[in-house]
């Protein structure tokens, strides 16, 4: 087979750890994440959305999971233009940014110094280092919000973002359909090609302002595909409700050609499974990939 990987977007949700998918003697963080590795060769990490991952965490992720395993990493959501809870940034530079949120909770890109962006951005590549000079950092995901419509100066902050982590590998997934209509498809394509950015294939309900359609394309070496399920609470607020859905076999059927297609056209290809409700995802993840090998 093809150089598919097929994972989760999480280990260690909690209603993952109560549906009785993890056995009993993995009964803590260390003991879980080694029985995720024997599962799947690729998990992703969205923790690090919410806040700054640790150096010290990176490396016992590194030292538990087996050579040849792949972390791909959430980008911190500050970098992407989404409202940061001040809280989740470190003590020291909460004082700089509790000035710009104007003692509001939350704080946008736009509002805080660059000196303050830089530092976060350092550490957040930094505490990332263990992964890295390990071989198990895969792609930093940047998926950008709903209110990211397609433009020139998007683009070229998009470029940006890339420049900023290279040489480490980056992806793609946007969460505003202008980028994907008949119109535009054609040239975001081109430009993500042009500039070897992995475009995120994605797999979610329809008809939503933020709904893109399930476009397949590779547009670099790396492909990657998303699976967030086909909740009809696609616009909740309660994450649970908004994830929670366990695809049937006839679905997942229907995406194994084209994951297939997409191997095709790339050296690697990354499949996540974002249905995190349960042992839904790790479910449906099994499932594709033994529809993959059949």
């Amino acid at each position: 087979m093809a150089d598919i990987r097929v994972g989760t977007a999480s280990w260690t949700d909690r209603t993952l750890i109560e549906s009785g998918w993890y056995p009993p003697e993995a009964n803590n963080p260390e003991k879980r994440l080694r029985y995720y590795t024997r599962q799947f060769p690729l998990v992703e990490v969205d923790s690090t959305y919410y806040a700054l991952p640790a150096e010290q965490t990176a490396a016992a992720w590194a030292h538990r999971s087996p050579k040849g395993f792949t972390f791909n990493i959430k980008s911190f959501g500050l970098f992407t233009q989404h409202p940061t809870r001040v809280a989740a940034l470190p003590k020291d530079l909460r004082p700089a940014v509790e000035k710009a949120a104007g003692g509001k909770p939350n704080v946008y890109l736009k509002d805080v110094d660059p000196e303050v962006t830089n530092e976060a951005w350092e550490r957040f590549l930094a505490a990332l280092e263990p992964l890295r000079l390990t071989g198990r950092l895969g792609a930093i995901l940047f998926q950008f919000p709903q209110w990211f419509v397609i433009g020139r100066a998007r683009k070229e902050y998009i470029l940006t973002l890339a420049e900023r982590v290279a040489p480490r590998q980056v992806c793609i997934e946007f969460r505003n359909k202008t980028w994907m209509s008949e119109d535009n498809r054609a040239g975001t394509l081109k430009f993500l090609t042009d500039h070897q950015l992995p475009y995120v294939c994605v797999d979610e309900p329809q008809g939503y302002p933020s709904s893109v359609p399930p476009v397949v394309a590779a547009t670099a070496p790396l492909a990657v595909v998303r699976m967030h399920g086909r909740s009809e609470k696609w616009d909740s607020h309660d994450i649970q409700e908004k994830f929670r859905y366990r695809y049937p076999e006839q679905e997942l059927k229907e995406w194994a050609p084209k994951v297939r297609k997409l191997a095709r056209d790339a050296d690697v290809t990354h499949v996540l499974f974002n249905n995190c409700y349960a042992d839904d995802a790790q479910v449906n993840a099994r499932q594709l990939a033994d529809l993959l090998i059949s």
